[in-house]
């Protein structure tokens, strides 16, 4: 994809995913744009051996935007950044079709492995606020990672995960258009747990009143 086709598509892409853009030249200004220029021309240069010069461009980037891209990372189509500032993706990143991170968001490894040492990211992915995904693994298609929430293995597809470490609480997420994607509709597993405890101690006390008249009629 030739440079004017890439901005072309940046354009479409931020003002289909952010209703806070009023016109296409406001796209210009956008910290995902500026970044994903960056990014494109530095991993064309890593892809040719050029290091330094990757390097060189992608640190361009990070002082512009305060969002910091590997050049060696490989990110496929439809892939949007909601504001920015402070996320991390390393160079052994893999990331899928139409893929949405918002701030804060780590792409990280955890400093042990050799090689592969970031995680892949499939397509239709929600990364939200602040979430750390840490290693070598898959995030299957059509997942959602919770604001906050810290991964650590593996997810598997249509996955919902939320908290610290990060735990799947929902299964069966079907494909759906990025525009609708947003960041408040996950379960709340601390609330889920806290209704579990309170059903069980209430089958509990009725339990006990019941042993309590069986013995008074003896």
């Amino acid at each position: 994809m030739g440079i004017i086709s890439n901005i072309t598509e940046e354009i479409r892409i931020i003002r289909e995913r952010d209703p806070a853009i009023h016109s296409a030249m406001e796209v210009f200004l956008y910290p995902s744009f500026k970044v994903m220029i960056h990014y494109r021309f530095a991993h064309r240069l890593y892809e040719k051996g050029h290091y330094f010069w990757a390097r060189w461009v992608s640190q361009r980037g990070v002082r512009k935007t305060g969002i910091e891209i590997h050049p060696g990372a490989k990110i496929g189509k439809g892939f949007f950044i909601d504001h920015g500032n402070g996320v991390i993706i390393g160079e052994t990143t893999v990331i899928g079709d139409n893929v949405t991170l918002y701030q804060g968001v780590t792409l990280g490894g955890t400093g042990k492995e050799h090689g592969k040492r970031h995680p892949t990211i499939g397509n239709n992915v929600m990364i939200s606020a602040g979430a750390k995904v840490l290693g070598s693994f898959t995030i299957g298609d059509n997942s959602k990672i919770g604001a906050g929430s810290v991964v650590l293995s593996e997810v598997p597809s249509g996955s919902t995960v939320v908290g610290v470490p990060g735990r799947v609480v929902k299964r069966g997420n079907m494909a759906l258009p990025q525009e609708t994607l947003n960041q408040t509709d996950l379960p709340d597993p601390i609330k889920e747990d806290i209704l579990n405890l309170q059903r069980a101690n209430a089958e509990m006390a009725n339990r006990i009143l019941e042993l309590e008249n069986q013995i008074r009629k003896m």
